[in-house]
């Protein structure tokens, strides 16, 4: 499979954003992309640094003007494209949705993010209501793929669930980076983890993981914090956590990398995690605390 990645810097002109990752779409369909994905939200800035009422205004409903415009582009392109959206899902309900158009420009599923944070300069759960679809691969013609979306991808259970309904590769959609006053030695530490973590889903599933972040700076518009840095570093690993491809961290980039699915069959055999897992024995990871 060759995956295009698009890692962008946006501004506040939302059709300009838009006009720029459609460019870069026909440019990796151009180089034989088969798959494109984009980061968490592209469409505009990362709004939720700040808690506003008027934001809602960006919602869309899902059919809605992004899945039709970039479905025409995906049924023109042939090729299969990843959204990352702000859902209207009814009056006062909203969710951060990842979108699976297929190469026909139809609409294949969606994943409504399940995990949302409640940082400072992200205020995520002031917009979004938590996913309620659940964790369950989407089905395309160029494969079965475990959509989930940046705060997810800290948690270990949503990578194993989506592995085990049949997933062939982990996507995750993704919007981080650094608090200016953070020391440089724990952005570091930050980015490793980010980096480590999501490798580690890899290994442990067998199954390549994409992770598409955006870059840039984006300012604060309450100035209570000093915004958020992106940090790009967009990656690609295989089925034992290598890595295929790793974006610079401050760059745009537009990027084809080319996985072999069937080594994913090997992996799984070589390292049989599945096979040893003891079933009968995890039920306490339901709970939320498990007491002396």
């Amino acid at each position: 499979m060759k995956i295009g990645i698009i890692q962008q810097a946006n501004s506040s002109d939302r059709e300009e954003n838009v006009s720029r990752l459609q460019s870069k779409v026909r440019n990796l369909a151009a180089q034989g992309a088969e798959l494109i994905v984009m980061q968490e939200l592209h469409n505009g800035l990362y709004f939720c640094q700040t808690e506003e009422i008027d934001v809602f205004d960006q919602a869309e409903t899902i059919p809605g003007p992004s899945t039709h415009s970039f479905g025409e582009l995906s049924r023109e392109l042939s090729v299969v494209i990843i959204l990352s959206l702000f859902e209207r899902r009814a009056p006062g309900l909203y969710h951060n949705t990842a979108v699976v158009i297929e190469k026909d420009g139809t609409i294949a599923g969606k994943y409504r993010k399940m995990h949302i944070p409640d940082d400072p300069a992200y205020y995520e759960k002031f917009y979004f209501t938590p996913g309620d679809i659940g964790f369950h691969p989407i089905d395309t013609s160029v494969g079965r793929l475990g959509l989930l979306v940046c705060w997810d991808q800290w948690y270990p259970e949503a990578a194993r669930l989506m592995a085990l309904a049949g997933a062939e590769i982990l996507i995750y959609p993704t919007a981080i980076g650094w608090e200016s006053s953070d020391e440089e030695v724990e952005k570091q530490r930050q980015l490793d983890a980010w980096v480590t973590l999501q490798r580690g889903h890899a290994i442990a599933n067998g199954i390549p993981v994409v992770s598409v972040n955006r870059t840039g700076f984006e300012s604060d518009p309450s100035a209570q914090t000093g915004g958020i840095q992106f940090w790009g570093n967009s990656f690609v690993c295989g089925p034992q956590g290598e890595f295929l491809y790793r974006a610079p961290g401050d760059g745009e980039i537009e990027r084809i990398i080319e996985i072999d699915k069937r080594r994913t069959e090997n992996v799984r055999r070589w390292w049989p995690f599945f096979r040893d897992r003891r079933i009968d024995t995890y039920g306490d990871l339901t709970k939320r605390w498990i007491e002396d």
